[in-house]
């Protein structure tokens, strides 16, 4: 019969390794999404905690009484949570100028069921949510997450987390950046739709009798169609910066904790 002498504090290194892998998992855009069944989220966790265990050589000095190991496994959850949703945050930038976009084009009412959070969502919105999920397996960030995991724990240690100041600046700059990303993604369908909403104030003005309501609703948004397949490759390049400047405020904020 095989024995398996496993010391308790390997297990709790395990432990940690797995709630922090786990946590991120669950917050991140592509693998946290609920159409996602839970029990594969828990076998990928486990899977990836298994392959950095013997990677990190993780150390904990003492045996852990249980209110330490409780408070332990509450902030290896909350760190992953806080990596997961910095990712996160970039894409709702990016849902949140689809949105802007399908205002200008009034086409604000019209919504789909976003099938990784099962609610409602701006059509442009979900548009521009998936388009950015792509280019995001495209050029490879997915795999920025085992890097930015086995960082984490080179960077912040069982027992190191501190949710400091310099972290509450970090996470605030983070959710700022998040409006400047949606104006920059929509910018130029945006301006295209305000300078055409002049254009017909002053044809208004000019023809009275023409029922401008009736004529700008459908060139609104031929016009803005149009603008956002000629921006696509504006779009690219964009998120392109963008993930890779997130690749180093994940490290940053790590650098904080």
């Amino acid at each position: 019969m095989l024995n398996l002498n496993v010391p308790l504090l390997e297990i709790e290194i395990f432990l940690f390794i797995f709630l922090r892998v786990g946590a991120i998992l669950m917050t991140l855009p592509v693998f946290g999404g609920a159409g996602i069944p839970a029990a594969f989220k828990i076998g990928l966790s486990f899977t990836i905690a298994i392959l950095l265990y013997p990677i990190l050589q993780l150390k904990i000095p003492v045996e852990l009484g249980v209110i330490s190991l409780s408070l332990e496994m509450v902030s290896e959850i909350i760190l992953g949570a806080i990596i997961g949703l910095s990712v996160r945050m970039m894409f709702a930038a990016v849902q949140l100028a689809g949105q802007l976009v399908g205002f200008q084009m009034g086409l604000a009412m019209a919504n789909v069921i976003d099938p990784s959070t099962s609610e409602q969502l701006p059509l442009l919105g979900e548009l521009n949510n998936i388009v950015a999920i792509l280019i995001f397996l495209t050029i490879n960030a997915h795999h920025w997450f085992l890097l930015g995991v086995a960082d984490s724990f080179r960077l912040v240690p069982p027992f190191s987390f501190r949710f400091t100041h310099s972290l509450m600046e970090e996470l605030i700059a983070v959710a700022g950046n998040m409006f400047v990303i949606a104006v920059k993604v929509g910018a130029p369908v945006i301006a295209a739709l305000f300078l055409m909403s002049v254009a017909f104030g002053v044809a208004a003005r000019a023809v009275p009798q023409m029922n401008i309501f009736f004529v700008a609703l459908p060139v609104q948004i031929l016009v803005g169609l149009l603008f956002m397949s000629l921006s696509f490759p504006y779009f690219l390049s964009l998120m392109r910066t963008v993930f890779e400047g997130l690749q180093k405020t994940v490290f940053h904020m790590l650098s904080v904790m």
